[in-house]
C-alpha cells in the first residue's frame, strides 16, 4: 500500500470520525443507554468521546498530527468497546439502532478493523508484503 492509500484512508477516517463526534455532542443522551452501568458520569463520557473523536479526525487530515491521531483514535476505539459489547449483550435497546445481530455482529467485528485502520492510517505499521519463499505455492 502507497502513502497515498494511506492518505485517501485520512481523508474518509478523518471526516467520518469528526461526523460521529459531533453527532455524540449533539445527542449525547440518545448514547447514554449503551453505557456499561460501571462507567461513572456516563454524560461527560460521552461528551469527552465525542471531543476525542473530533480531535482524532481533524489529526488525521493534519500531516503533522496525523501519527498521534492515528494512535489516539485506535486507543478511542479499545476504549469504546466496553459500551459496544454492552449494547449487544445488555438487552439494551436505543431507539433508531435495530437489536439484531445483523447489527451487533458486524458492529463488533469492525472494531479491531478500525484500530488497525487508524494505526496504519496513521504510520504506526505498513502491511508487509507477501515473501517468496517455501509457501509461495500456496
Amino acid at each position: 500500500m502507497t502513502s497515498r492509500s494511506r492518505l485517501i484512508a485520512c481523508w474518509i477516517l478523518g471526516p467520518f470520525y469528526v461526523a460521529f463526534g459531533l453527532l455524540h455532542l449533539a445527542a449525547a443522551a440518545s448514547f447514554l443507554p449503551i453505557m456499561p452501568p460501571y462507567v461513572p458520569e456516563p454524560l461527560l463520557v460521552v461528551q469527552a468521546t465525542g471531543l476525542a473523536e473530533i480531535a482524532g479526525g481533524v489529526g488525521l487530515l493534519v500531516p503533522r498530527l496525523r501519527r498521534w491521531a492515528g494512535l489516539g483514535l485506535a486507543l478511542y476505539a479499545v476504549g469504546v468497546f466496553p459500551a459496544n459489547l454492552h449494547h449487544a449483550f445488555g438487552g439494551v435497546h436505543v431507539p433508531g439502532l435495530p437489536d439484531s445481530w445483523w447489527y451487533h455482529g458486524p458492529r463488533l467485528l469492525l472494531q479491531p478493523v478500525l484500530v488497525a485502520l487508524a494505526l496504519w492510517a496513521g504510520g504506526w505499521f505498513a502491511p508487509r508484503p507477501f515473501k517468496k519463499g517455501l509457501d509461495s505455492n500456496i
